[in-house]
């Protein structure tokens, strides 16, 4: 039984009941979690004892009990998941102890559970302030478990910069149709539910994994892209700033921008991205950086939405193929970037009605866009840009067109790896220059040269057109490896040791082809020619072919649209013309060439025969007879046939390519010769 207390008293120190009093007081306090039990309970609490009076006062008594009552209940209250109940009695805590931190932290444990959480964060706010006022280490050691807003709001803006870093400059909200720069961006994150339980993870667990919080954020600023062929009307960005895009009346392209927000939308998207408005067209400095950025905007992007507007709905196995679509130039980079790309329809279904996650992984849709592309399954499915099989790639793209001529070379731009201004309107011929320029300078590929056509006016030895990479890179004879030993065996009695060794280190030391101001300086195997005479034919025809003899090689029938000089041993010309092999470091096979063949960005079909050689070189330690045994191999390779360039020498010393109707094939007569006739060097070819 208790005793009801209406006004402060004292009781005597000598009062032996007192620590059974206090016994009670505790073990009621514990048990006591109803409003039926408050009524009921009247309890001392002892504030001050001396050593001769206790004094108590009533108030602070019923308070302090109170409101440990309530916070007990409110604790069970919350193991129930009875958020308002536990959020009301939290309120009561606050009440009757408004310098604890004990009802803050209890109210904003129910608001986080009712996910009303703004609210929630407030209350952790509030809690930590009182924790900071509070003293005791026990309380310190509390504190130190949390991390304070600004800290907490810092660490996720350090992952917001790092996401958005590598993301378009501008995206459509697909929720409120806005078109929001990255400010907007992170401004309508931070009123997202998402964020606020972010800020809550991490205020609330200093040592909270960073991989959960790079996962929240990317997962938010995931964006949909659309890859498409420009078509009538299409909205720019003037058209949308500041409206809302669902809002505006439907014409044309903006029934297509319209429809592929609520796609991205529908499938979980916050963002998306069109190239007709998210990039300002009049403001050059934004424009090329978004078209440097292009291929890595796609690369990154979580999902890229292929639109085909002329296939119908229902379409069969084909119309893929037959789409406007797939000729077009920047749809190569489009596709071949993405990780996850899914086709659509006329109507926006799914084409082939094929509802999977990623068109990627359908074999259906993927052999035909290999059998369209001609680009191989693989590389469709996991592309890596790069310098590698530079002539395949230019292959890729030879009969594809583009509304500005430039363009053709800028979409390449990023299937490269390469960054170079975009200077719309230097034509198209030195947009490619500039492209294939930056290629063989590089990376030493000389692949880019083999082409068939007219001449660049950047540079003889460049096309002025894609198209001159549409046929296949020439095919040559090739030696298995059993051959290539068994001419190396009959070359071990002919060709002397220091000879062919001399030729090898010779070309070891060729230095790379370079590029620079327009001129080419490319490392070549130079075949003077003696004789040109021109092959009776139609006068009428435009190109002539002419019979082009050269030392150490077989003669050649070359059909140029050139007219050149005819001459001979015996009526010589002051000009000077060479047959040259360019220098291909691949010869030599050595180590870095091979395991470029690994990389998973190779464009060539997969050769399961393909064998390592028992004598490759490179090892750093060779005997006298491995070296000469390379030297062999060499020698063999440089007396296979080969792509030759025809050049005439210009008044200033440099060389000019003559560009020819059809490849050019030469082949030296003898090959135990090689060693002895070879004439290295490195020619300017304007």
């Amino acid at each position: 039984m208790f005793l009801l207390i209406s006004r402060p008293f004292i009781i005597s120190s000598r009062v032996r009941l007192l620590p059974r009093l206090k016994f009670r007081v505790q073990r009621h306090v514990s048990i006591f979690n109803s409003d039926g039990a408050i009524r009921a309970c009247f309890i001392l609490q002892i504030l001050e004892i001396n050593s001769k009076t206790i004094t108590v006062q009533p108030s602070s008594i019923l308070k302090s009990v109170s409101g440990t009552i309530f916070a007990n209940r409110s604790k069970a209250k919350l193991e129930q998941s009875q958020w308002e109940d536990a959020l009301l009695d939290a309120q009561k805590v606050i009440e009757l102890e408004p310098s604890s931190h004990v009802g803050y932290q209890l109210k904003h444990t129910a608001l986080h559970g009712a996910q009303r959480y703004g609210e929630a964060v407030e209350a952790f706010q509030i809690m930590l302030a009182k924790l900071d006022s509070a003293r005791g280490m026990q309380i310190r050691k509390l504190r130190d478990k949390y991390v304070s807003p600004s800290r907490a709001e810092g660490i996720i803006q350090k992952f917001i910069d790092v996401q958005l870093h590598t993301a378009p400059l501008r995206l459509l909200n697909t929720n409120t149709g806005l078109l929001c720069d990255r400010e907007a961006q992170i401004s309508a994150f931070k009123t997202t539910a998402e964020y606020e339980q972010l800020l809550l993870s991490i205020m609330k667990h200093a040592d909270l994994p960073m991989e959960h919080i790079a996962d929240t954020v990317s997962k938010y600023f995931r964006y949909a892209m659309l890859s498409h062929t420009w078509g009538e009307n299409e909205p720019l960005l003037h058209d949308i700033q500041d409206n809302d895009v669902y809002k505006l009346k439907a014409a044309d392209g903006l029934v297509k921008l319209q429809s592929f927000c609520k796609l991205a939308r529908h499938l979980g998207y916050h963002w998306a991205w069109v190239d007709t408005c998210c990039i300002n067209q009049n403001n050059h400095v934004e424009l090329q950086k978004s078209l440097n950025s292009m291929f890595a905007w796609y690369r990154r992007s979580a999902l890229t939405v292929v639109y085909l507007s002329d296939v119908p709905p229902s379409s069969k196995s084909g119309a893929l193929a037959k789409s406007v679509w797939n000729t077009r130039g920047w749809t190569v980079p489009e596709f071949l970037a993405p990780e996850v790309i899914r086709f659509y329809q006329q109507d926006w279904t799914p084409y082939l009605d094929d509802h999977s996650q990623n068109h990627k992984e359908s074999v259906e849709i993927i052999d035909e866009l290999e059998d369209a592309t001609g680009i191989y399954e693989r590389v469709l499915i996991v592309f890596q840009p790069g310098m590698k099989d530079a002539r395949q790639k230019l292959q890729w793209v030879s009969t594809r067109v583009t509304t500005m001529p430039e363009d053709i070379a800028y979409s390449l731009f990023g299937i490269f790896g390469i960054h170079l201004p975009i200077l719309y309107g230097e034509n198209a011929q030195n947009a490619l220059g500039r492209l294939l320029q930056e290629i063989v300078a590089r990376s030493g590929d000389i692949t880019a040269l083999d082409w068939v056509g007219q001449p660049s006016e950047f540079n003889s030895c460049l096309p002025a057109h894609i198209s001159s990479y549409a046929d296949p890179p020439r095919a040559l004879p090739y030696l298995s490896e059993d051959q290539i030993q068994t001419v190396v065996s009959s070359l071990r009695h002919t060709a002397a040791v220091d000879q062919a060794s001399k030729l090898y280190d010779q070309l070891v030391n060729m230095s790379a082809p370079r590029f620079a101001n327009c001129r080419l300086r490319l490392p070549c195997i130079v075949f003077p020619v003696t004789e040109v005479r021109r092959r009776s034919g139609p006068d009428q025809d435009a190109s002539s072919t002419y019979t082009v003899k050269a030392d150490g090689l077989d003669d050649l029938s070359i059909t140029t649209e050139e007219n050149l000089i005819q001459f001979s041993r015996l009526r010589p010309t002051r000009r000077s013309f060479l047959l040259v092999r360019p220098w291909d470091r691949r010869l030599l096979e050595l180590p870095e060439f091979a395991d470029d063949e690994k990389n998973l960005g190779d464009c060539s079909p997969l050769d399961d025969s393909d064998e390592s050689v028992s004598d490759s070189p490179g090892e750093e330690e060779l005997t006298d007879s491995g070296s000469y045994s390379r030297a062999l191999r060499l020698i063999v390779r440089l007396g296979q046939p080969f792509g030759a360039f025809l050049l005439a020498q210009q008044r200033g010393g440099e060389y000019r390519r003559i560009a020819s109707d059809y490849d050019i094939t030469a082949e030296v007569k003898d090959v135990s010769s090689v060693h002895t006739m070879m004439d290295i060097r490195t020619l300017e070819i304007l």
